[in-house]
């Protein structure tokens, strides 16, 4: 049998640093709903688990790649499941966005009426001078890694706009 992995952030890292690794996780393909203020693994509504909780998922989904949990060093793979009761980290691509939560009375109503669960984030748009680049544009000169060391400011650079969950 394969050991299980997850992602978690490091204990010891400044809560901005781990707010920019929620940042890019949540940004760039994690499931972060889970997190938000109405969702299973909000509590303990701190940044270092809600930053656990998203560097985990976008570990899974990218198929637990080489890099893809370190985050500038902001993160580390745990063989220790670091799920609670109640919210369930994923442990493989195929559980990634899944959650542990109680049984729910199906909703009833006229079809083809939805209420969306979440409120749509509004973010700043940044502007950039003709032939400037954003971090994420970059395009690294190897084919290694995923996140940390792979170009200039790849992974949570702090550029670009701060999402707070929660």
């Amino acid at each position: 049998m394969v050991a299980a992995n997850w992602c978690v952030c490091k204990d010891g890292v400044g809560d901005p640093v781990l707010q920019k690794a929620l940042d890019y996780a949540c940004g760039a393909g994690a499931d972060c709903n889970p997190i938000h203020s109405n969702g299973p693994c909000y509590n303990p509504n701190t940044v270092k688990a809600h930053c656990s909780y998203a560097v985990n998922s976008y570990f899974q989904r990218k198929g637990q790649a080489q890099g893809s949990c370190d985050f500038s060093g902001s993160a580390t793979v745990a063989t220790t499941d670091p799920s609670t009761a109640g919210c369930s980290y994923p442990s493989s691509a195929s559980t990634s966005g899944t959650t542990t939560t109680s049984p729910t009375t199906p909703v009833t109503g006229t079809p083809g009426t939805t209420t969306p669960t979440t409120t749509p984030s509004t973010t700043t748009p940044t502007t950039n001078t003709p032939g400037s680049t954003t971090p994420y544009t970059t395009t690294p000169s190897t084919g290694t890694g995923v996140l940390g060391g792979v170009g200039p400011g790849l992974g949570p650079s702090g550029s670009g706009s701060m999402l707070l969950w929660g």
